[in-house]
C-alpha cells in the first residue's frame, strides 16, 4: 500500500464547508492558509488590527497543532486589502515571531474570498524528520 502524499493537520479551527483542510504536510513542509475567522466561522469585526491579531492566532495555533512552534515557519505571504493596512499587520505579525525572521512577501490585492475579510496569510514551516 502506497503512502498518503499529503497528510492533514488536525486543528480545532472552524470546519470549513469549503473543499480544504487548514493545513496538510508533504515532502518535510507544512503548508497552510489563514483567515481572519472565529470559532463559529464568522471574520472577525473590529478593523485590520483585529483581523490580523485573528489571523495571526489562528496560523499559531495550526502551527502548534502540527506540534511545530512559529520558529519552524519559513516563509509568509501577506495579504491586505488596502496599503494602509499593511503597517498594522506588521505591528501585530511582530509579535509572533522573533529573529531570525521567516521569509516573507506582502501584497495589496482589490479583494479576498470574503467581502469583510481584510487580511489572508498563507505560510510555510519545516517539519523536522522524525528519524
Amino acid at each position: 500500500m502506497t503512502q498518503p502524499i499529503k497528510t492533514p493537520v488536525k486543528t480545532d479551527l472552524f470546519a470549513s464547508k469549503a473543499p480544504l483542510e487548514w493545513a496538510v504536510i508533504a515532502n518535510g513542509q507544512l503548508s497552510t492558509a489563514q483567515i481572519p475567522i472565529d470559532q463559529e466561522g464568522k471574520v472577525v469585526e473590529g478593523g485590520i488590527e483585529a483581523q490580523a491579531r485573528q489571523t495571526m492566532d489562528n496560523l499559531k495555533h495550526t502551527i502548534e497543532a502540527a506540534e511545530l512552534t512559529m520558529n519552524h515557519v519559513t516563509q509568509v505571504l501577506i495579504y491586505v486589502t488596502d496599503r494602509s493596512q499593511l503597517p498594522v499587520f506588521n505591528k501585530v505579525y511582530a509579535e509572533y515571531f522573533s529573529a531570525p525572521y521567516p521569509n516573507r512577501a506582502a501584497m495589496i490585492v482589490a479583494g479576498l474570498a470574503r467581502e469583510e475579510m481584510l487580511c489572508e496569510v498563507v505560510a510555510y514551516a519545516i517539519v523536522p524528520s522524525q528519524d
